[in-house]
């Protein structure tokens, strides 16, 4: 338990630190969207639906790999099954809410740049 909350902690980070990231590399790209036009709501679900489409497609590959590595680690679980449907369910549940949250701090403060600043930027 104590080793998955640190695995849990340690990918929270470094998920909200790539979505930083990420977000201030496109500064001046939201600058631009905003002196635009753009509403708050729009530059927030933009980046928000954007992040989250990355979840799912990790969450895709996870999860195959996870099946196919089931097989070969079956013999080191204790008590589950290589299949477990409820961990698996729990894992990435955890794995979403963590994402989004991660997602959307960057988001609001990427909604919230002044246009003229974000242009004079750099």
């Amino acid at each position: 338990m104590l080793f998955g909350g640190l695995a849990l902690l340690l990918a929270s980070i470094g998920l909200f630190g790539l979505m930083s990231y990420s977000v201030a590399r496109r500064t001046k790209d939201i600058g631009i969207r905003m002196a635009l036009g753009a509403r708050r709501q729009d530059v927030l679900r933009q980046v928000l639906r954007e992040s989250m489409i990355l979840v799912a497609l990790g969450v895709a590959i996870g999860l195959g790999i996870t099946t196919a590595a089931g097989r070969l680690i079956a013999t080191l679980m204790f008590e589950l099954s290589p299949a477990d449907g409820m961990t698996m369910l729990l894992a990435i549940v955890i794995m979403v809410l963590v994402s989004a949250i991660a997602a959307f701090l960057p988001a609001r403060r990427a909604s919230r740049v002044d246009p003229l600043t974000a242009l004079r930027d750099e």
